[in-house]
């Protein structure tokens, strides 16, 4: 008696949930790479805007896992502006729930001499840290509206348009709080520069 083989059709289901998990391994590691580069930046920007290393990376980390929860939406436009619209947003849920800004010690400000010490790095970092460490002080007494723009602005070199789509402002009030921004900047860094007490 002979036996007829008959041939087997891939189970349906198996060969989807292999193909999902393709894609999801492909997800994770373009996601992981996407991370890897924005990271420093993200970081950068939200220690700018908030002021405290920590808070920043708490900040940081929600942006990131908002972003990969959108992953598809955010890489079919530019990632990194969805990602810092995301920051930005958190940013400003972060001020909402404490209604006021902490600011940090200044030895604990990145950078400081105590900060640089426990790194050791000695003196000889002092004068090329100095004026950033003038400017973020300075940005810490606008408000946090002003910050943000002057930040994504100024700092990150972003056109007013850019800005106004990732804080979800008008091009108007990109401008005006721009100008207002640098206006007291520019008035807390000439008064710092005279040598005046800072506020």
């Amino acid at each position: 008696m002979e036996v007829e083989e008959v041939p087997v059709e891939p189970d349906v289901p198996v060969v989807a949930r292999l193909t999902d998990a393709r894609r999801q391994r492909s997800r994770d590691e373009e996601f992981s790479a996407f991370m890897a580069e924005a990271e420093p930046l993200l970081t950068r920007t939200a220690w700018l805007l908030c002021g405290d290393a920590h808070r920043a990376e708490e900040l940081v980390q929600q942006a990131l896992v908002r972003t990969y929860v959108a992953w598809p939406r955010a890489r079919a436009g530019d990632p990194l502006a969805y990602a810092r619209r995301t920051l930005a947003n958190a940013r400003i849920d972060m001020w909402r729930r404490r209604r006021r800004e902490v600011l940090v010690a200044p030895d604990d400000v990145p950078g400081s001499p105590v900060a640089r010490a426990e790194r050791g790095q000695g003196p000889g970092h002092d004068h090329a840290h100095a004026e950033r460490d003038v400017l973020v002080r300075a940005l810490t007494r606008l408000s946090p509206q002003r910050r943000r723009v002057v930040v994504l602005r100024y700092v990150l070199d972003l056109s007013e348009q850019q800005v106004a789509e990732d804080l979800d402002v008008s091009l108007g009030a990109v401008k005006s709080a721009a100008a207002r921004g640098l206006r007291q900047l520019r008035e807390v860094l000439a008064e710092t520069a005279d040598g005046g007490e800072e506020k």
